[in-house]
């Protein structure tokens, strides 16, 4: 627990050159475009950790606490699952140590999980375009059938 002098509301602590700036949860929800609720359940499942807490026990965190909600954030839409989730963050977090065969493994964890994004961003793309054929069919049934003008 890193502590801070008093916990009177969101105040900018600063924890030294690698963390920076810590913020409390609420400004972190703002700055990701994540409910509270959400985080909470993220840090539930082990996909973010807080990287300290006040004295008064509220949560704190840093900018690359954002990156890691950010990157969780995206992978929601494309329908990974919370394991997927943590084991992508797992490969990034090794990738900015790792050497050698094991820098290897972990490029090839990332490119399959880049290859499974992709699929996954093909596929709502076909998904997107049925809606909009369905949507294009019924505004030309509106038309046709003398509907308001849209």
């Amino acid at each position: 627990m890193a502590p801070t002098s008093r916990d009177t509301g969101p105040e900018q602590h600063d924890s030294g050159p690698a963390t920076g700036r810590l913020m409390q949860i609420g400004e972190a929800a703002e700055r990701v475009g994540l409910s509270i609720r959400t985080i909470r359940h993220y840090e539930e499942a082990g996909l973010i950790v807080p990287s300290a807490r006040s004295e008064g026990g509220f949560r704190l965190y840093t900018e690359p606490d954002l990156d890691r909600l950010a990157v969780v954030k995206r992978m929601k839409p494309l329908g990974f699952t919370l394991d997927e989730m943590r084991d992508l963050l797992a490969v990034l977090d090794a990738l900015d140590t790792a050497t050698g065969t094991e820098r290897a493994e972990f490029l090839d964890r990332l490119d399959m999980f880049h290859t499974a994004a992709t699929t996954r961003v093909a596929a709502l793309r076909d998904q997107l375009a049925t809606a909009e054929g369905f949507a294009d069919t019924l505004r030309d049934k509106l038309h046709h059938h003398g509907g308001p003008a849209l």
